[in-house]
């Protein structure tokens, strides 16, 4: 619990006399009685390392005996033996390492005594509407007693300035569970490009990647893994992952292992077959030039969404204009948006708790500067959808290439280095795992 304790007295120290609620992710119903499985929340997790739901954080800095309070579940043996051991009330505090553990039903009797103690309250309105609206009762109940105390919680503040800033940059903890994420992310692609073999059905590739994920520990999927094949590809989100790959055809696989609620975030792109053709190559080195050019940008004080970002399109509109497929110069096409059909999205986003990760990537109207402590994905794509007028021969062509790459004092450093991506090298993995008879978990 330590790291957990740490980042709350980081984020009591931020916001002075403030008190702050963080609430757990809801249950979700899916159909009927059966729910959804249960993701905690990440602010909530990312104070508390609590994955339980049902529970209240209540920060405190200038109460006089309990400055961290949470609010939980009592044991229930009843429902512990449909649903598994609960923490409980009596082991909380000292499990959470927190000043003072209630049960959940207590939270309305408890929770003004709490609050009173200053004006400014930090509640992101996450939740659920039922609590959403538990705390606005309680705002303006406080609204109406101000008149007669010193402080009540008038204000509601958002906290995501400090936290997601906080959640923004990693600890040295943060960057070990990146690194154990990534590891396992890796495997399950690696074990994709070795183990896939032309006649399968999305599906099938899916069920490699997914069930490497589970065997190496992870808890869960970063998100719905993207197997997609042939004009698929050419589908950003895609997650049907229901039809036949054509034997002809690349595979675009989006996938990432979450494992201590950390995220991996890779794109890899080859072809079923296990070579290349012309065209498929062709598309795929102008990516693949444009993910390393990325790559090799990425430092501390270098803008993310402008320098980083433009550079990677200007190498894939020029690799456009090469292959014919948009007519140039390089500047008019990306001045006239010629190229947006073809590259319709930034080259990268945050990543940590979330997989799109919080953080503001903008700082007083301007693209902030990258900073050491980042995890950020490079994945520059290009998409040739069977309904855009070109030479046919690239029709139904979608790459992208996706790697999770720390900003370190110095540079960079990519955490997905080990997963093969030179068009070679991903043609010599296919042809290994094509001759080897091992099991899949050798």
């Amino acid at each position: 619990m330590t790291e957990f304790k740490k980042r709350r007295d980081a984020f009591m120290e931020k916001i002075g006399d403030a008190v702050a609620v963080f609430p757990s992710a809801p249950q979700v119903i899916r159909s009927n009685d059966g729910h959804y499985p249960y993701r905690q929340d990440s602010d909530f997790y990312y104070l508390t390392g609590f994955a339980e739901p049902e529970s209240v954080l209540v920060l405190a800095p200038s109460h006089p005996q309990t400055k961290t309070v949470i609010f939980v579940r009592p044991r229930d043996r009843d429902r512990e033996i449909w649903e598994g051991k609960r923490l409980g009330v009596e082991a909380a505090a000292a499990a959470l390492s927190v000043d003072a553990a209630y049960p959940l039903a207590e939270l309305d009797e408890r929770l003004p005594a709490l609050l009173d103690g200053s004006d400014n309250l930090y509640y992101g309105m996450n939740g659920g509407h039922e609590f959403i609206r538990r705390i606005i009762r309680h705002v303006k109940q406080a609204r109406i007693t101000r008149r007669r105390a010193d402080n009540a919680a008038l204000n509601i503040l958002d906290p995501s300035p400090i936290l997601h800033e906080m959640r923004t940059i990693k600890s040295a903890a943060d960057i070990a569970g990146m690194r154990r994420a990534v590891e396992i992310s890796c495997a399950g692609h690696l074990a994709a490009m070795r183990y896939a073999r032309p006649g399968m059905h999305e599906y099938e590739v899916q069920a490699i990647v997914d069930y490497v994920f589970a065997s190496r520990g992870a808890e869960s999927n970063s998100y719905p893994s993207i197997v997609a094949g042939g004009n698929n590809t050419t589908y950003l989100h895609y997650t049907a992952n229901r039809d036949r790959i054509p034997d002809d055809a690349l595979v675009l696989i989006d996938a990432g292992a979450e494992v201590d609620f950390y995220n991996g975030d890779i794109t890899r792109t080859w072809p079923i077959s296990g070579k290349f053709s012309a065209e498929q190559r062709a598309v795929y080195d102008i990516v693949l030039a444009a993910n390393r050019a990325a790559i090799e940008l990425c430092k501390p004080g270098v803008t993310f969404n402008t320098t980083i970002n433009d550079a990677a399109q200007r190498i894939m509109v020029e690799g456009l204009i090469d292959l014919k497929l948009v007519k140039g110069p390089a500047d008019a096409v990306l001045e006239g948006g010629a190229h947006r059909p073809f590259l319709p999205h930034r080259v990268g986003h945050f990543l940590g708790y979330d997989t799109h990760d919080v953080g503001f990537y903008r700082q007083k109207g301007d693209w902030r500067p990258l900073a050491a402590g980042m995890v950020v994905t490079i994945e520059p794509g290009l998409y040739v959808g069977y309904d855009l007028d070109v030479d046919p021969r690239f029709k139904g062509i979608g790459v992208r290439i996706e790697d999770d790459v720390l900003v370190t004092e110095r540079g960079r450093e990519n955490l997905s280095e080990e997963l093969p991506k030179d068009a070679d090298e991903i043609e010599r993995t296919m042809e290994a795992g094509r001759r080897s008879k091992e099991p899949l978990l050798a």
